[in-house]
């Protein structure tokens, strides 16, 4: 069976494989390009309608969008629809999440447009804290709520404003990696030490595939969810409490417990821990360094490329200090140590020239490399190798290459 599969990243689930959707060719901007004149309407650029489905959560994108095709800076994206159905949805959007906030709650919408969203909910709950991020700001965005002309940065801008709530309408077909504002979102939210819940807002395409319509697909839209790809976006922000449909089933939201699972919240601390530790023992190893450099002990460092190089690098065995480097690999004799210069000599340089001190960068190839050594007849009165954060002997210290 021929399907024409493409490799193209999903940006809602990561899959790797995608099957073409929509090819509606060469197209001008739909929404945001504002052209002056018929004249300028004909002479506007066209950018590729290139739409794919992922197979594995339905997700439909263009994947020949770019962002720098859209003159966001020029012409706001605003979303004009004051019908009373849709005033009706807003209104029953409004009072779903308030229903599960606190009295005086503090909340943020992102790209917020004209605010009317988040002016609805201060005017529904004065008693709070209302905040509107949109970089592309309209003469009525701030009118009533507090207002910032910006992108929203959500590791930094989650500790500092501390929401109970976060809303994203109609924010996320726009991005090409949705997942990386939510993740983050979910992250900061963790760090609060209260509960954060998420409203967001999509339009909703599971009529295309019953209808066969094709005017919901145009350049400024880059992605198009299903309740299936919006829900399997969802979750990667955290526990949905409600996913439901809105204005006759063409929008799909959902509220979100932003959280983060303990188990990766352990391992960000595990890293964050290495990260400490890392600096220091880079330290600690250096300092050995520089004081089997100053005790006049002759040096050998076995190897000089990958592993070898980096160790070399990291911990700062100039060529000065440490100028013996050997390998057994023939092919790398006569090369140098990447970024430090020390020409890679043959072990048997170790025959005609004795060392004290031999150190083993690659730890797990330890053995064989001192096997290597008895067999070839080299000696060293020590083998150092790294192991916890300091250089310790190979023969008489407790480690795990024995």
């Amino acid at each position: 069976m021929n399907m024409n599969l493409v490799a193209a990243h999903c940006p809602v689930c990561n899959h790797s494989v995608a099957a073409p959707f929509f090819d509606g060719g060469p197209q001008a901007l739909a929404t945001l390009g504002w052209p002056a004149s018929a004249e300028e309407a004909g002479a506007m650029p066209r950018h590729p309608l290139d739409f794919v489905q992922c197979p594995a959560c339905s997700h439909v994108w263009n994947r020949s969008f770019r962002y720098d095709a859209i003159p966001y800076q020029n012409n706001p994206n605003r979303m004009f629809n004051r019908g009373g159905i849709w005033s009706g949805h807003l209104a029953d959007s409004r009072d779903a999440l308030l229903a599960r906030l606190p009295a005086n709650p503090t909340v943020v919408e992102i790209g917020c447009g004209e605010g009317h969203f988040i002016r609805g909910l201060a005017e529904s709950r004065p008693a709070g804290r209302y905040v509107g991020f949109d970089p592309n700001a309209s003469p009525e965005t701030g009118l009533g709520v507090e207002f910032y002309p910006r992108l929203f940065d959500p590791l930094t801008d989650m500790a500092a404003f501390a929401p109970d709530a976060v809303v994203i309408r109609h924010v996320l077909e726009h991005l090409t990696e949705p997942a990386a504002l939510l993740e983050p979102l979910a992250w900061g939210a963790a760090a609060l030490g209260k509960p954060c819940r998420l409203f967001a807002e999509v339009p909703c395409i599971d009529r295309v595939f019953e209808t066969q319509r094709l005017a919901d697909f145009f350049y400024e839209h880059v992605s198009h969810f299903t309740t299936e790809s919006f829900q399997a976006l969802m979750r990667r922000a955290g526990e949905i409490e409600t996913l439901s449909h809105g204005y006759n089933g063409e929008v799909v939201y959902a509220l979100v417990r932003l959280e983060i699972s303990a188990a990766r919240q352990q391992q960000a601390a595990q890293s964050a821990t290495f990260a400490v530790n890392a600096q220091a023992n880079r330290a600690t190893i250096a300092r050995q360094l520089d004081e089997l450099a100053a005790s006049g002990q002759r040096v050998a460092i076995w190897g000089g490329t990958g592993k070898a190089a980096a160790f070399i690098h990291h911990f700062g065995a100039d060529a000065k200090r440490f100028p013996l480097v050997v390998d057994s690999d023939p092919d790398k004799v006569g090369t140098f140590v990447p970024g430090t210069g020390q020409e890679i000599q043959f072990r048997d340089a170790l025959k005609s020239t004795p060392v004290d001190v031999v150190i083993i960068p690659t730890q797990w190839r330890a053995k064989d490399i001192v096997a290597e050594m008895a067999r070839e007849g080299i000696r060293a009165d020590q083998v150092l190798i790294e192991h916890d954060g300091r250089l310790v002997d190979l023969n008489r210290s407790q480690h795990p290459y024995r």
